[in-house]
Order: structure tokens, then sequence, then C-alpha cells
């Protein structure tokens, strides 16, 4: 199997360190940046500052401070979509950055590591998916919303900056480097997988519909109404986009759906949904069950990785593995023939 180099020892988003800023400085700054006045708090996040900001009158809203490695340019790519979309596909229910006083989408603080770029957004009442109880309606109307946002994104001509992102299946051999560290129990069956994703390469660089996707479709991105949780009302988090097969944004989303004992129905209700707001054309149909796979693995490697790296925040970046895992096995035979009995009409549709 291809062995990538080592990894650089260049501080990236994902392992910076930053000071914490404090409550009373992020209200300063929104202040100052946006001209509102209100209150902060905290919330949990891996690669940022994220806060609730309430403004005065009690309208929410979610403020972000990026890490001083953050590029800045990944930013502005992430702006520039949630740009687009609320000009291509409004009905998308999506954040929606707020201007700055200068009317810029976003602003470079100074602080003692550096500038960081902060930036406003409005607030998606809603509950994330991962609270609420699971069905096959719900995960229908979370396969079409995912069609629907891939619509609304089809046209966007943004691209990332140079470079590869962890997440990126169509980089998945780049794990190789890093599956010692998966669990003896756990590390031939995604060796497995590595070896599967190795032998498909020339079907999955003949791939011919890319555009930029999510990447990041899951529950902890999804919001839902309370009173009606099969309803789609939110969906966040553009920091994984890539420019990248179709088919990887579907074999994300899908890798979620999967640990569960009805894993099976949930899966196609899920594909139902995506398909009838968008087709899948039959390379994409033939690389599905492996894709989804090399999405589960990822997610079991990276996180007992980066779990031993930064101990401290073990509990944040294993919040997955589990439900991967599980995923993993029940999906660890399926073939392009056994998702078609889960979805009779998938080639047809």
């Amino acid at each position: 199997m291809t062995q990538p180099a080592p990894a650089t020892k260049k501080t990236d988003s994902m392992s910076a360190t930053w000071s914490a800023t404090a409550l009373p400085d992020a209200e300063a700054a929104v202040a100052a940046v946006y001209g509102l006045s209100g209150a902060v708090k905290r919330l949990s996040s891996e690669r940022d500052e994220t806060f609730l900001f309430t403004r005065s009158d009690g309208t929410d809203f979610v403020l972000k401070i990026a890490n001083p490695a953050e590029d800045p340019a990944a930013l502005e790519f992430q702006d520039g979509a949630l740009l687009h979309l609320a000009a291509a596909a409004p009905a998308v229910p999506v954040p929606r950055l707020v201007p700055t006083k200068a009317g810029e989408p976003s602003h470079a603080l100074a602080t003692a590591d550096g500038p960081r770029i902060m930036r406003l957004l409005t607030f998606l009442d809603g509950e994330l998916q991962y609270r609420t109880p699971v069905s096959e309606a719900q995960s229908r109307n979370v396969g079409r919303a995912l069609a629907e946002l891939g619509l609304g994104l089809a046209n966007y001509d943004g691209r990332p900056p140079a470079g590869k992102l962890m997440w990126d299946i169509s980089h998945t051999l780049d794990l190789c480097a890093v599956v010692d560290h998966v669990a003896p129990e756990r590390r031939a069956q995604v060796e497995t997988v590595l070896a599967e994703f190795e032998r498909a390469l020339p079907a999955i660089t003949g791939l011919t519909r890319r555009q930029i996707i999510h990447n990041d479709f899951n529950p902890h991105n999804i919001l839902l109404d309370p009173a009606e949780p099969t309803r789609v009302v939110g969906i966040i988090d553009f920091g994984d986009m890539v420019h990248a097969p179709l088919v990887n944004d579907l074999a994300v989303a899908l890798s979620y759906h999967l640990a569960t004992d009805n894993w099976a129905a949930r899966t196609g209700a899920f594909l139902a949904g995506f398909l009838s707001a968008r087709a899948l054309e039959p390379g994409e149909i033939e690389l599905l069950p492996l894709l989804t796979r090399c999405r589960l693995a990822m997610s079991v490697i990276i996180a007992e990785w980066r779990s031993a790296r930064f101990p401290e925040n073990r509990d944040y970046i294993m919040r997955n593995h589990a439900t991967a895992w599980r995923g993993l096995q029940n999906i660890g035979d399926l073939t392009p023939a056994g998702l078609k009995r889960l979805v009779p009409n998938l080639s047809e549709a």
C-alpha cells in the first residue's frame, strides 16, 4: 500500500493553540466592529472560538473568532459559499453573514497571538439532529436537504486554498501514516478499507461530477424544528468544504445513519430523500458503499490519532468514534448490489 510522506511540523488550524478571548473582550470587539451591544456565551469548538452573542434586544447571533493559524483565504472561501447560497439558493437554511460597520463580511482582529479573523452570523433556531429521536422520515428529509444544498453550491466557483484537508475522502490514503494509532482490535478492519480504496483509485479518479461540497453533513451540523423533529431548519459549519466528487458529500452524510439497529431502513430513506431532488450517476452508485466505509474508517483513525496527541480534548475528539466504528461493522460487506436492494429505484432515479 502506498505510504505518504510524513506530515510536516508546520502548525495548522487543527493543532494550533491560542489565548482564550475573555468574554468582555469579545463583547467589546462586537461593539467596535459591528456596532452592536450585547452579551456573549462561550460554545464548544475544536478549531476556533465560537460564542453565542445575544444582542441587547434579545436577538441571537453566532460569533466566531478563528485561531491565528487559520488561513484567511480559507475563511474567505467559506464566506463566499454563504454569500453564493444567499443569492443562488435562498431557501436553503444556512447562516447569513452579518456585515461589519465597514460593510465587510469579516474583520481581522488584532490579538496577542496575531491577527484573528472575526465573523458574526445569524443564529438558526433549532435542535441539533443528534439530540432528536431518529426516524425514517427524518432521514428522508435530511437526505433531501443535502441534495438541495449541493444543488445550491453546484455553480459556486470559489476554491479552497491549496493544500489537503484531513477530512477529505479523496485523500484517504494519507491516513496510512497514522493508522498505527488505531487499537489492534480495530486496525485490521480499517486497513482493509484503506486497501480497498487504493484498488478503486482508477474508478474514483474517473468520477466526473465534481463541485464544492459541504463535506461535514453530520447530526452536529443539522438543525431540526423542535416541534417537528423531521423538518430541517438549519445547516451549519462550512469549515470542511472541499472541491471533490459530488458523491463524497453523500458518503459523508450517509456514514452518520449507520450506527442504529434499523440502519438499513434509515439508509434507504436517506437515499430516497436525496434522490427526490438529485439523481446519481451509475459510477457514483458503484462507489458509494466504499466511499462511505472510507469516511467511517477516517473517523476511527483520526479520532484515535488525535486523542493520543491531545488527551486533554479527548472527549470532544472521540464523540463520534463509537458510532463510526459500529457503522463500519454494519456495512463492512455492503456491495453496490446490496445498496440497490435498500433503494430499489436507485439506478432509475
